[in-house]
């Protein structure tokens, strides 16, 4: 996993018409980069990253311009070192697929290029993605016939475990009749069907959970392990807590910006929430916060509270059973009990993000300020579609025990509006004691 703070985390891994290769020795020629359009994009852009220099980055974004900026090139950079080109292969003059390793490391990655077609050229397609531990691939190419199958179960997973049955037929429906009306039948790889599924989807359901998912590598049926490589990400990202800090008088303020594992981050969650034990006030930056582990959350909340207490109820359309959500049993270190907690939020705060603002609020135990959140609620699962795609369908609620409501759709209602840009600043000023 790619760290969701990452210039590459929104990256998605597009299918490569090849085979992975076996180990490549040292002694081993480079690959070599095909005389296309797309193979000297490939041959610019490697030489550019490699070099580490600005100057270079700025030379190939006005080569070929596109989304990256200078900026996003040297984290890019910073996180992987230089790249060795192993197996390259150009599908057609503007496609090409590509294997590196990190020089640095045993870590390798698959990814595609893709210039426009016509002059001026510019990059449209620069997918780029770690080969997980034990993965395989194969050649995936849709066809008409293999299009069909995954639309179709697309739409039979979406009756059977949306958590709206109503919802999940309208979803159904809306996806058939696009596929009738050809809406599908030009996308050849796989990254494409699933991003035009992925935005159909949303734009019927106003949910942004929902989600098809593509991914080139087969995981093996039987691997459990860990990645060390994503937990390895993880942690060099903290974990999503990008600040921890003593602001006068005596505030603390505390900005992550995802949930992550708390088998990995429970460590970090429990060092920034000690941080700020002794302070008068607490201010949880969650206006970038995309949501994650919900697991996280309840360890985090159960910080805010002296004893246990009733967060939520979880609702599972699957068996028809509510569970009840409370706080943790015990956390480690010091927490922070019987002193104001403000919350900072903005239309940008999703999922399990929403979800602590969502509980603290109602639990009278912070006061929200900022934009209303996203609207994303509930709890999801992945379904498998076949060996490459998986939809993520939500299949639950989770409910306020207090007001026996959830936020899907409508969001979280700060208790001050004011611009997200404008949060911090507010709830400086109210812990402060200016309102």
């Amino acid at each position: 996993m790619i760290a969701p703070n990452s210039p590459r985390f929104w990256l998605r891994l597009c299918a490569l018409p090849f085979i992975l290769a076996g180990p490549v020795f040292a002694d081993a020629p480079p690959a070599a980069i095909p005389e296309t359009p797309g193979g000297l994009a490939l041959g610019a852009w490697l030489e550019a990253h490699n070099s580490g220099d600005r100057a270079r980055y700025e030379t190939f974004i006005k080569a070929y311009p596109s989304w990256l900026t200078a900026d996003a090139m040297a984290k890019w950079r910073a996180e992987t070192g230089e790249y060795d080109l192993l197996e390259v292969h150009a599908n057609d003059q503007t496609n090409v697929f590509f294997r590196v390793k990190q020089r640095s490391s045993a870590v390798e990655e698959f990814g595609r290029l893709q210039v426009s077609a016509t002059a001026p050229l510019k990059l449209t397609t620069l997918d780029v993605r770690h080969i997980p531990p034990g993965a395989r691939g194969e050649q995936v190419t849709l066809d008409e016939a293999a299009r069909a199958k995954v639309i179709g179960q697309v739409a039979t997973l979406l009756e059977r475990f949306h958590l709206n049955p109503k919802m999940g037929k309208t979803l159904s429906t809306a996806v058939r009749k696009r596929a009738a009306n050809g809406d599908y039948r030009s996308f050849m790889y796989g990254e494409g069907l699933a991003r035009k599924l992925t935005a159909d989807l949303r734009e019927v359901g106003q949910d942004k959970h929902l989600e098809v998912r593509f991914s080139y590598f087969i995981q093996p049926a039987e691997s459990s392990a860990r990645d060390s490589f994503a937990d390895s990400k993880l942690r060099s990202a903290n974990c999503g807590f990008e600040k921890a800090e003593h602001l006068r008088p005596n505030i603390g303020y505390l900005k992550f910006n995802f949930f992550g594992d708390p088998e990995i981050c429970a460590t970090t969650a429990s060092a920034a929430l000690n941080f700020v034990a002794d302070s008068d006030a607490l201010i949880l930056d969650l206006r970038d916060n995309n949501g994650g582990r919900g697991d996280m959350g309840t360890f985090i909340a159960s910080y805010l509270f002296a004893g246990r207490t009733h967060l939520s109820d979880n609702f599972r359309r699957a068996d028809g059973v509510t569970t009840e959500g409370w706080t943790l049993p015990y956390v480690p270190g010091r927490k922070f009990i019987d002193k104001p907690v403000f919350v900072l939020i903005s239309n940008r705060t999703f999922s399990a993000g929403e979800g602590l603002a969502y509980v603290l609020k109602d639990l009278k135990r912070a006061t929200l300020i900022g934009e209303t959140t996203a609207g994303g609620s509930g709890t999801i699962d992945f379904k498998p579609i076949d060996d490459h795609f998986t939809l993520v369908v939500p299949t639950g609620r989770v409910i306020s025990p207090v007001t026996k409501a959830d936020w899907a759709g409508t969001g979280v209602e700060p208790d001050v509006k004011v611009a997200a840009a404008d949060a911090l600043e507010e709830a400086l000023k109210r812990a402060r004691g200016g309102r």
